[in-house]
């Protein structure tokens, strides 16, 4: 009986040992394959920025689909400190980090005591608002964007001109801190408010706690998340532009990522950039240019799906499928017996 009701408990950390240990070694792998090694970094850096969605949209369940602003945010302030000021970008990852931050929790104060499809509406303009401003705005360089000045290969500069792969890894390292974080969060008493949020705002305000002051937090705590993603899109392309880091396609992705695995839970996010990136990058190539409106077919077609058959995401599938064959599993050997 032991062993029966360890081994389940198991189950999940050894898996995670065994993801784990196949990114790490991936690079190995695909390291002469520029294309490989370039969709498994964006894989990783979408799966970060759809963490950082879920915080607020999963957990607290706010539904935003603005969020592509605080990656904007970020990657312009690393960039126009870089660009103007001759700042190295890890000393201004922190400011790059904060203005995002608050920048969010300034925007959430009105946004807040909006509900529904309301409050979804006001992140949609405040977010294609400021994308408006970016591109008339003549010092961060307006619709042209600003190019980054190409310094010395190496981790100092933030910069791997001939080899990608230290992108790779510090992709992998900014979604594992993030991924621990969220999982920390979620069992802490933070987590539990801001599901308390989601699933009974009015109920949560009778015990006597704010839910207006734990969506702030959670909306901080995304942008963030956010912010940080997009200093690293800024060092990994050395260019940024409006509608590269501020577009309303890229809010839209960041949600779906979130959506498409498994909205509040903790590797949804990863699941469904595993899935939505590797679909969009060989669309690109199959029909060759951008691609981008038949990427937004399948987003579309997608998200159609999800909210039909699958509300729950890919996740809830796998989880209610694994459920089925342990509960079919079980009745064979009742019948056995």
């Amino acid at each position: 009986m032991i062993q029966t009701t360890s081994s389940p408990s198991r189950a999940p950390l050894v898996a995670l040992v065994v993801v784990g240990a196949i990114l790490l070694l991936l690079p190995l792998v695909i390291a002469d394959r520029p294309f490989e090694l370039r969709m498994a970094t964006l894989v990783l850096l979408f799966a970060t920025m759809g963490q950082g969605w879920n915080v607020l949209g999963g957990y607290g369940g706010q539904i935003s689909i603005g969020h592509g602003l605080y990656f904007g945010l970020g990657a312009y302030t690393s960039a126009v400190l870089s660009v103007k000021f001759g700042v190295n970008p890890w000393l201004g990852l922190p400011l790059a980090i904060l203005v995002p931050t608050l920048y969010a929790v300034a925007i959430g104060i009105p946004c807040f005591r909006l509900r529904g499809h309301y409050f979804v509406i006001a992140t949609l303009v405040v977010a294609e608002s400021m994308f408006q401003v970016f591109t008339v705005w003549d010092w961060v360089g307006a619709a042209i964007g600003l190019e980054l000045p190409v310094r010395p290969d190496g981790w100092l500069n933030f910069q791997f001109h001939r080899d990608k792969t230290p992108y790779y890894y510090l992709a992998l390292g900014l979604l594992a801190v993030v991924t621990f974080g969220i999982w920390r969060m979620g069992q802490s008493r933070l987590g539990f408010l801001l599901r308390a949020v989601r699933d009974d705002e009015e109920a949560l305000r009778s015990l006597g706690f704010s839910p207006q002051v734990y969506k702030s937090i959670a909306m901080a705590i995304s942008a963030a998340i956010l912010g940080a993603a997009g200093v690293f899109h800024t060092q990994y392309v050395l260019f940024v532009d409006p509608f590269s880091v501020l577009g309303l396609h890229l809010s839209v992705l960041v949600a779906l990522f979130a959506i498409l695995g498994g909205a509040g839970t903790l590797f949804g996010p990863i699941l469904g950039a595993a899935i939505l990136v590797p679909l969009s990058e060989y669309s690109r190539v199959a029909f060759s240019g951008s691609g981008r409106n038949v990427d937004l077919l399948i987003y579309g077609f997608l998200i159609m799906v999800i909210a039909v058959y699958r509300p729950d995401g890919v996740i809830g599938w796998l989880s209610r499928s694994a459920g089925s064959r342990r509960r079919a599993g079980a009745s064979m050997k009742g019948q056995g017996q």
